[in-house]
Protein backbone atom coordinates (compact mmCIF):
# COMPACT_ATOMS: atom_id res chain seq x y z
CA UNK A 1 0.00 0.00 0.00
CA UNK A 2 1.41 3.42 -0.95
CA UNK A 3 2.00 6.22 1.57
CA UNK A 4 -0.96 8.27 0.29
CA UNK A 5 -3.31 5.28 0.62
CA UNK A 6 -2.09 4.91 4.22
CA UNK A 7 -2.89 8.59 4.81
CA UNK A 8 -6.39 8.07 3.35
CA UNK A 9 -6.90 5.03 5.60
CA UNK A 10 -5.74 6.97 8.67
CA UNK A 11 -2.66 4.78 9.24
CA UNK A 12 -0.41 7.82 8.80
CA UNK A 13 -1.49 11.18 10.23
CA UNK A 14 -1.72 14.26 8.03
CA UNK A 15 -2.56 17.91 8.49
CA UNK A 16 -5.85 17.87 6.56
CA UNK A 17 -7.25 20.98 4.93
CA UNK A 18 -10.32 19.59 3.17
CA UNK A 19 -11.88 16.19 2.65
CA UNK A 20 -14.75 14.91 0.55
CA UNK A 21 -16.04 11.45 -0.24
CA UNK A 22 -13.65 11.20 -3.21
CA UNK A 23 -10.70 13.50 -2.42
CA UNK A 24 -8.34 14.61 0.30
CA UNK A 25 -6.18 17.71 0.68
CA UNK A 26 -3.39 18.00 3.24
CA UNK A 27 -0.16 19.94 3.86
CA UNK A 28 3.00 18.68 2.17
CA UNK A 29 5.58 17.62 4.79
CA UNK A 30 8.37 19.16 2.67
CA UNK A 31 6.89 22.54 1.66
CA UNK A 32 8.38 24.56 -1.22
CA UNK A 33 6.21 27.64 -0.61
CA UNK A 34 4.42 29.26 2.36
CA UNK A 35 1.36 27.24 1.32
CA UNK A 36 2.13 23.83 -0.18
CA UNK A 37 -0.73 21.36 -0.26
CA UNK A 38 -1.24 17.94 -1.79
CA UNK A 39 -4.57 17.02 -3.34
CA UNK A 40 -5.25 13.35 -4.00
CA UNK A 41 -8.07 11.05 -4.98
CA UNK A 42 -8.90 8.67 -2.15
CA UNK A 43 -9.03 5.77 -4.60
CA UNK A 44 -5.57 4.65 -5.68
CA UNK A 45 -4.75 5.92 -9.16
CA UNK A 46 -1.05 5.62 -9.91
CA UNK A 47 -0.57 8.47 -12.37
CA UNK A 48 -2.30 10.96 -14.63
CA UNK A 49 -2.24 8.53 -17.56
CA UNK A 50 -4.45 6.20 -15.51
CA UNK A 51 -6.98 8.87 -14.46
CA UNK A 52 -10.46 8.77 -15.92
CA UNK A 53 -12.07 11.83 -17.40
CA UNK A 54 -14.75 11.53 -14.71
CA UNK A 55 -12.14 11.69 -11.92
CA UNK A 56 -10.52 14.75 -13.49
CA UNK A 57 -13.89 16.46 -13.89
CA UNK A 58 -14.72 15.78 -10.24
CA UNK A 59 -11.35 16.86 -8.81
CA UNK A 60 -11.47 20.27 -10.51
CA UNK A 61 -14.15 21.82 -8.27
CA UNK A 62 -12.47 20.25 -5.22
CA UNK A 63 -9.17 21.96 -6.11
CA UNK A 64 -11.00 25.24 -6.68
CA UNK A 65 -12.66 24.92 -3.26
CA UNK A 66 -9.28 24.30 -1.63
CA UNK A 67 -7.80 27.39 -3.33
CA UNK A 68 -10.74 29.50 -2.12
CA UNK A 69 -10.57 28.10 1.41
CA UNK A 70 -6.86 28.98 1.58
CA UNK A 71 -7.51 32.49 0.19
CA UNK A 72 -5.49 31.82 -2.97
CA UNK A 73 -8.30 32.19 -5.49
CA UNK A 74 -7.72 35.95 -5.80
CA UNK A 75 -3.94 36.25 -5.34
CA UNK A 76 -3.07 33.23 -7.47
CA UNK A 77 -1.37 29.90 -7.05
CA UNK A 78 0.52 27.22 -8.93
CA UNK A 79 -0.97 23.80 -9.56
CA UNK A 80 1.57 21.09 -10.43
CA UNK A 81 1.07 17.49 -11.47
CA UNK A 82 4.18 15.37 -11.96
CA UNK A 83 3.58 12.28 -14.09
CA UNK A 84 5.94 9.31 -14.09
CA UNK A 85 9.63 9.06 -13.24
CA UNK A 86 10.91 11.53 -15.86
CA UNK A 87 8.16 13.95 -14.85
CA UNK A 88 9.39 13.98 -11.26
CA UNK A 89 6.60 11.92 -9.69
CA UNK A 90 7.99 10.60 -6.40
CA UNK A 91 4.89 8.90 -4.96
CA UNK A 92 3.05 6.48 -7.27
CA UNK A 93 -0.38 7.90 -6.45
CA UNK A 94 -1.93 10.68 -8.52
CA UNK A 95 -1.49 13.98 -6.69
CA UNK A 96 -1.55 17.68 -7.37
CA UNK A 97 0.72 20.15 -5.61
CA UNK A 98 -0.99 23.47 -4.89
CA UNK A 99 1.54 26.17 -4.01
CA UNK A 100 0.93 29.77 -3.06
CA UNK A 101 1.15 32.40 -0.40
CA UNK A 102 3.94 34.32 -2.16
CA UNK A 103 5.02 35.39 -5.64
CA UNK A 104 6.42 32.16 -7.06
CA UNK A 105 9.52 32.00 -9.23
CA UNK A 106 9.79 29.61 -12.16
CA UNK A 107 13.02 27.60 -12.11
CA UNK A 108 12.50 25.54 -15.24
CA UNK A 109 15.18 22.94 -14.67
CA UNK A 110 17.57 22.00 -11.91
CA UNK A 111 21.30 22.42 -12.67
CA UNK A 112 21.57 18.65 -13.26
CA UNK A 113 18.97 18.72 -16.00
CA UNK A 114 19.68 19.66 -19.57
CA UNK A 115 17.44 20.79 -22.37
CA UNK A 116 17.02 18.01 -24.93
CA UNK A 117 16.42 19.22 -28.46
CA UNK A 118 13.49 17.70 -30.27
Amino acid sequence: MCIFCKIVDGEIPSNKILESEEFLCFHDVNPRAPIHLLIIPKAHVEKFQDASSELMANITPFIQEVASKMGLNLSGYRLILNNGEDGGQEVPHLHFHLLGGTKLSWPHFSPKETHKSL
